[in-house]
This record gives C-alpha cells, sequence and structure tokens, in this order.
C-alpha cells in the first residue's frame, strides 16, 4: 500500500503542526534555519504567508492528515520554493509527491530553491524533481547549494 499525497489549502489549525515542524530539532539540524517564537511563527505565517496574495502555499496531506507544507514566494526579484514536513514522513517518497503536485500549480519559471549543502534528502527532492544546480549562496556561516528549475 503507497501513501495517498495530495495537496489542500491551509487551514488556521494547520499552523500549529508547521510550528512543531520548525521546531523539530532534526528539521532544525537539516535546513540550519532558526525557529521563531511561537507568536513571531504565527504573525509571520497569518500575515506574511497567507496574507500575501503572491504567495502560493498548500498543506501537505498524506492519507488525509496533515504532513506538512510546501510554499513559493518572490524575494527581490527571484520565485523560490521551500517545503517541510514532518519527521514521520521522511523517507517515504512523501516529498516526491508533494513537490510533483505542487509544481503543477506554481507555473512560474524559473524557481530556485537553496537548501543547507549537509540536508542532503532535500538536495536529493530537488534533483529528482528537475531542478539543476547553479551556484551555492551563504546564509550565515552555512553554505547553501542554489537551484533553479526552468521551463521544460
Amino acid at each position: 500500500m503507497s501513501d495517498d499525497v495530495q495537496l489542500r489549502n491551509v487551514e488556521d489549525a494547520d499552523l500549529e503542526l508547521f510550528f512543531q515542524h520548525e521546531h523539530d530539532p532534526e528539521t532544525v539540524r537539516r535546513s540550519k534555519f532558526t525557529p521563531r517564537e511561537r507568536e513571531r511563527f504565527m504573525t509571520h505565517w497569518r500575515t506574511k504567508v497567507l496574507g500575501d496574495p503572491t504567495v502560493l502555499v498548500q498543506t501537505v496531506t498524506v492519507n488525509g492528515e496533515a504532513a506538512g507544507n510546501v510554499v513559493s514566494w518572490t524575494d527581490e526579484g527571484r520565485r523560490f520554493i521551500g517545503y517541510v514536513f514532518g519527521r514521520a514522513y521522511w523517507g517515504r517518497g512523501v516529498g516526491t509527491g508533494a513537490l510533483t503536485l505542487f509544481l503543477q500549480q506554481e507555473k512560474i519559471r524559473p524557481l530556485y530553491a537553496d537548501p543547507f549543502t549537509g540536508n542532503t534528502g532535500s538536495v536529493r527532492l530537488l534533483e529528482k524533481s528537475g531542478f539543476v544546480r547553479i551556484g551555492t549562496v551563504q546564509h550565515g556561516e552555512h553554505e547553501h547549494v542554489m537551484f533553479e528549475l526552468n521551463a521544460e
């Protein structure tokens, strides 16, 4: 039996799960992203993510249960994609399924992503999804791989 991966609009109740994912110690280690305190996290999501019509964001469900999110946004003229999944869903093809569905909705190209170089799961996911390495960038003291997805 395989997992049924779907996307749906974000519901307010999903934010608590997303907050928990952002604070998971292994997620923090792999992403090198500093988790935000609760009020800052909720404000960011409600105003800058859900409140911005240029942001595309979807909750990822697995067999009907919320499992994470995929989001795209524009930063300094470039469209980026990001995602976070609960640890229970890692290594099960959920990321591949979610990204495949999301890229059917997000039509803007080129599309960029910049995972931490040591996040091999995220690097592999982007490569499997057609993203190509175009260089590296520094975020603080950490090197990240810059990926680009162009029109097919």
